[in-house]
């Protein structure tokens, strides 16, 4: 079942809770990527660094560094 685009699940990047862009208290576009936080708090701490709450995918069989 597909949910409309504002209720679709997201979770917040810095403390991991489920919310939707309806409940979302703050947004933050980085890279071309809106990313949606439960407070304000969450927010200001992603935006110090993004990087570091940014799940990056690695190739299957790559070695990273």
């Amino acid at each position: 079942m597909k949910h409309p685009e504002d209720q679709r699940a997201y979770k917040d990047p810095v403390c991991g809770m489920e919310i939707s862009r309806k409940t979302a208290l703050e947004e933050f576009v980085y890279r071309g990527k809106a990313y949606y936080f439960c407070a304000p708090a969450c927010r200001q701490t992603f935006e110090g660094n993004p990087e570091q709450y940014i799940r990056t995918h690695r190739q299957h069989g790559l070695r990273q560094g």
